[in-house]
């Protein structure tokens, strides 16, 4: 019984740290240090390093293996494997250098990173520091995608060119060194090397991936989504743990299974309702008590007591930040020397995939504990400052205020209204027409800045930079090539494709691309039976001053913040929220999250002053 209620006591101390840890950062401003960091130096005071009260037992080492799977599991998931397109056409920089390829130059220097890791390796065995080169080279190489992504995502760096360099950088790195750690693992346990069992696992995936995809869209699936079924929830923990039994199996680590299940999901394009759920069960859950328990495990006295671990921190700490530094330079060529430097400091950031091949080599017999801890108290000190000083050294854009470009393919009565309207507000529109088409529709030169075309194919619409475009509305003449050029362009990576189409059968094969479609019948339909059963709701729809707009909270400053402590200004009104499929009536205590559709209504310059706020943050 004595034991029993330790480990409760244990577990019930550790729950209340990880709850309390977000609150103390919040409240003390410290909002440059990494929550799971902060978990983990909370960790060093209630553990060895400080009061000693947590004791390790089953229950505490079954949630934090669990949260250490999930957290592998959401680092697969968070790959954005968009971001490997070289579609995009490059635009002009500042300098007047036209924008390197992101994905070339990103796998150029991860070449680079790993063949200066895997020299420093050789030079700390050499030192005697550790036996094992390709464990170290792992150690030196490996970056963190959970510091690197919300850094660039606070930075409003995601859209831009340098943001996507350095995010494929550190998922080319964690997909490389997660699969060569499994590598390490099969020759090394137990020296069966069975390497090639591997292939079982990785034939596994591209099975599943092919039955999800294939399941995916289906009605049935769609219908079970909701309520107390959560279809796409329990698949994707039975994925999770399919995979997580088969990596065991095939004599790799259960982090293997986990990462590639994460791989899968992403692949898959989950909507973003499912990956909060997932995200909310992770970091809310699991892995805080992960975090927590590394730092519970982790004594920092014995490491400074020891002069051989004391002299490797500094050394070690150099070395990452030289095996980052003089391939980055690379983008010397494109950019200053602060956008370089800065880009340096922030793939040094490492921390979970340290904390799996320190904990694996460890367990393994291939380093010490001693050794192991030194690991991952580097790994939380680059976790520490790597994003400060990136914050520090990164150049400040300037506020001028950048508009969300709207390409029109096709100049008819419908589109050149619209065109008019949008191009006195926050958007730059452009007006895309066949060169012959013209003289014959009446469209004005003096009215309307038209780019001629020779046709509406695909080859000219290359020429032009309609690709570049934030939203591309597509209302030719012809079905058929409306269709066509709605999913090149959705493969190009255009964010919101808006096709005009009148037939439903081909509608559907639209919306399963993610494309928008509208229809000029089905509009008049609509329009024609609200004016008849509801004239005031169209009063509302069609009056400027009291029309009703919608709004996508992009802006991570306004994250669960209530609407009674929303400090916005004027008549604006929120009328409704749309937060994946739900539908949220708001109230003051309502909560808002990332990728809320915001419905409000009130005077057009207060709704752009809001939307400057909410919307446009991530081109600020």
């Amino acid at each position: 019984m004595e034991e029993h209620g330790a480990s409760v006591a244990s577990l019930v101390i550790v729950i209340i740290v990880a709850f309390l840890t977000p609150i103390l950062l919040h409240r003390l401003k410290l909002n440059f240090l990494p929550v799971v960091v902060a978990e983990i130096l909370m960790g060093l005071v209630i553990g060895k390093s400080g009061f000693n009260l947590v004791h390790p037992d089953m229950w505490l080492e079954t949630l934090s293996t669990l949260g250490f799977i999930f957290l592998m599991f959401l680092s697969g998931l968070e790959i954005d494997f968009s971001a490997f397109s070289g579609k995009k056409k490059r635009e002009k920089l500042p300098s007047g250098k036209l924008e390197p390829n992101a994905f070339l130059v990103s796998t150029l220097i991860f070449i680079g990173i790993f063949v200066l890791s895997l020299g420093l390796s050789y030079l700390f065995v050499l030192m005697g520091f550790i036996d094992n080169v390709f464990l170290m080279t792992l150690i030196i190489s490996t970056i963190s995608l959970g510091v690197v992504v919300p850094t660039l995502k606070e930075a409003h760096l995601m859209k831009t060119t340098i943001g996507q360099i350095i995010l494929l950088v550190a998922v080319i790195a964690d997909l490389v060194t997660m699969i060569l750690l499994a590598v390490f693992v099969s020759l090394y346990d137990g020296g069966q090397g069975n390497t090639w069992l591997l292939l079982i696992l990785f034939a596994a995936g591209v099975l599943l991936y092919f039955i999800g995809r294939r399941f995916k869209n289906r009605k049935f699936i769609e219908a079970m989504a909701t309520g107390t079924v959560q279809i796409g929830t329990r698949a994707v923990f039975a994925l999770i743990i399919f995979l997580v039994a088969l990596s065991e199996t095939v004599g790799a680590e259960n982090i293997l299974g986990a990462f590639l299940a994460g791989v899968l999901v992403s692949l898959l394009a989950p909507n973003q309702e499912l990956v909060h759920k997932l995200d909310s069960f992770g970091y809310g859950f699991l892995i805080p008590i992960f975090f927590v328990m590394v730092g519970v495990d982790l004594n920092v006295w014995s490491l400074l007591s020891d002069k051989k671990m004391l002299m490797l921190i500094p050394l070690l700490l150099i070395g990452l930040l030289v095996s980052k530094i003089l391939p980055v330079y690379l983008l010397k060529r494109w950019y200053d020397k602060n956008t370089v430097i800065a880009s340096a400091f922030l793939l040094t950031s490492t921390l979970s995939l340290v904390i799996a091949a320190a904990t694996i080599g460890e367990r393994i017999g291939v380093i010490t504990s001693e050794m192991s801890g030194t690991f991952i108290l580097v790994a939380v000190i680059t976790s520490i400052f790597t994003p400060i000083v990136f914050k520090k050294l990164f150049p400040k854009e300037n506020n001028t205020e950048k508009k969300r470009k709207v390409a029109f393919i096709g100049a008819n009565q419908l589109t050149l209204p619209v065109y008019s309207e949008l191009k006195s507000g926050l958007y730059e529109p452009i007006l895309y027409h066949k060169k012959l088409e013209k003289a014959d529709k009446g469209i004005s030169d003096s009215l309307f800045e038209i780019i001629e075309l020779e046709d509406f194919s695909l080859q000219s619409l290359e020429k032009t930079d309609a690709a570049n475009a934030d939203i591309v509305v597509i209302s030719t003449g012809e079905e058929e090539t409306n269709a066509t050029l709605a999913i090149a362009f959705k493969e190009y990576g255009v964010e919101r494709v808006i096709c005009r189409l009148e037939s439903p059968d081909l509608q559907e094969s639209l919306w399963e691309h993610d494309i928008e479609v509208f229809s000029v019948l089905m509009s008049q339909k609509t329009l024609l039976r609200a004016l008849i059963e509801s004239p005031s709701v169209m009063n509302i729809l069609t009056n400027q001053e009291t029309a009703l707009y919608e709004i996508k909270l992009l802006n991570n400053q306004f994250e669960g913040m209530s609407l009674r402590a929303f400090p916005f200004t004027g008549d604006v009104i929120f009328v409704r929220i749309f937060r994946g499929h739900d539908s949220i009536v708001p109230h003051g205590d309502t909560e808002l999250q990332l990728n809320d559709r915001l419905i409000v209504t009130g005077t057009k310059e207060y709704v752009d002053e809001l939307k400057r706020e909410l919307e446009f943050c991530e081109w600020c």
